[in-house]
């Protein structure tokens, strides 16, 4: 809400009791987008919350607007709540949705599943699409007991056309990386026809992108570029956010980036538009 008392337009965001306009020249459009084109998003919204002690703030409805601004058609969320008392007590404007559901833009479907069930409350993984969902499932790929991580898988009709989405949170060591991958790989020959169309999206806490080549050898490409840095959002000097398709050519990808955009979450968001012709 702004100051007084009414909603900000939904090209505004709340900034130290301010209402700040986004700059358009952040929201991307790419040259050669066509209505046969799928907009896919993937960020890490940090439970909501940024800061630490006294000078944590509420950033959820921020967030919400920063998601209708992305104007994706599949977005894939890691580290949303679905409940948490503490963070609900101390807070005045928590919402009483689930973030999932929060989030969601006016005409779009929630999907979420819980990875972690803490002593306050829950979260995992959400994805929010604009087009018809046709199932939802989830796998724990749980390393060890001090990380607890999920796939959520969601199928989509994209005009007829089924699409796989598979939302990914790895873990934070480098040996739990590469066999939650496998498992990764397990999944998707187990559960997904091989002629089908896929996305794999998340958080994959990749430094210097050395899941890539095992990505690659599923059949799952990303568009690659030195410029995709997403992490951390202040000053990001490191991409840990990919979005990987498999049937789909990616056509072209951005960051976006600037004050606003860093202070939601401690990621910025990825965004990948793919071509539907492959």
């Amino acid at each position: 809400m702004t100051s007084d008392g009414s909603p900000p337009a939904a090209n505004t965001f709340e900034a130290h009791g301010h209402v700040v306009v986004v700059p358009e020249t952040q929201i991307w459009l790419p040259e050669n987008a066509t209505s046969n084109t799928l907009r896919v998003a993937t960020y890490n919204i940090h439970k909501g919350v940024q800061g630490i002690g006294p000078g944590r703030r509420l950033e959820i409805h921020n967030l919400g607007l920063a998601v209708e601004q992305l104007d994706a058609d599949i977005v894939c969320l890691q580290e949303v709540r679905k409940m948490n008392r503490r963070a609900a007590a101390h807070f005045t404007r928590w919402p009483e949705l689930s973030q999932a559901e929060f989030l969601a833009p006016e005409g779009y479907t929630s999907v979420y599943e819980t990875n972690a069930i803490t002593r306050d409350g829950e979260h995992g993984n959400a994805l929010l699409t604009r087009w018809p969902v046709l199932s939802q499932g989830h796998q724990d790929i749980s390393d060890h007991r001090f990380e607890q991580r999920g796939l959520l898988h969601v199928v989509i009709d994209v005009g007829g056309r089924p699409v796989h989405a598979i939302v990914v949170h790895l873990g934070l060591i480098k040996g739990s990386r590469v066999r939650q991958i496998v498992r990764l790989h397990q999944f998707i020959e187990r559960e997904i026809p091989p002629d089908e169309a896929v996305i794999v999206a998340g958080d994959f806490n990749d430094w210097g992108a050395r899941m890539r080549e095992a990505m690659n050898a599923m059949g799952l490409h990303d568009l690659q570029s030195p410029r995709m840095l997403t992490y951390p959002s202040r000053l990001p000097v490191a991409q840990l956010d990919f979005i990987y398709g498999r049937f789909l050519e990616p056509i072209g990808c951005v960051v976006p980036r600037g004050p606003i955009w860093s202070r939601m979450s401690d990621h910025l968001p990825l965004v990948t538009e793919f071509s539907l012709s492959k």
